[in-house]
């Protein structure tokens, strides 16, 4: 790689860790290129992406981003997660390493916070900003369903009685 490419590489990281919602930081060492693969590929459909940079140039391009204080997390073999959603990348990291004990999650960043291996499960634990989303729109129209089945309740009440005092006058 030369000088231009570096650079190149230090300018798209750094623009990727300004804009990410969080970033997961994880050994990779003995996972095969299909399993390297498969987890691109899973976090692409999610919105994320994973990255396999040199430790030295991943820590240059996360200065002067928010996630600047996991720079000691980059030694040895490290790949980069990252994305907009901040609980996508820990979510497909935490169940990548779930199924493949190789892939070691050392921490990440979400936002100015640093989070330890912990922290990452934790954030991943949490529903999506979807799933959210989904949830608050079914709690808003909830009430407005039972405040139409409150007000429709009375008139099928007397509805039921009205049926019934006709059925006993045919009767009779």
């Amino acid at each position: 790689m030369d000088r231009a490419e570096k650079r190149e590489l230090v300018t798209n990281l750094n623009d990727a860790f300004s804009g990410a919602g969080s970033v997961v930081v994880a050994h990779y060492a003995g996972i095969t290129v299909a399993q390297m693969n498969d987890l691109r590929s899973k976090m692409r459909a999610a919105g994320g992406t994973v990255k396999v940079a040199k430790n030295r140039l991943a820590k240059i391009a996360l200065q002067g981003t928010e996630s600047e204080s996991i720079q000691n997390l980059f030694v040895g073999q490290t790949l980069v997660a990252y994305s907009e959603d901040p609980v996508v990348a820990p979510k497909i990291a935490s169940e990548f390493a779930k199924g493949n004990d190789k892939l070691v999650i050392l921490g990440g960043a979400m936002g100015t916070t640093s989070l330890d291996a912990e922290g990452v499960k934790a954030l991943a634990s949490l529903p999506s900003l979807d799933e959210l989303r989904a949830r608050l729109v079914g709690m808003i129209s909830t009430p407005a369903t039972r405040i139409a089945q409150v007000v429709n309740a009375p008139a099928g009440q007397l509805a039921r009685v009205f049926g019934a005092y006709a059925r006993k006058d045919e009767a009779a």
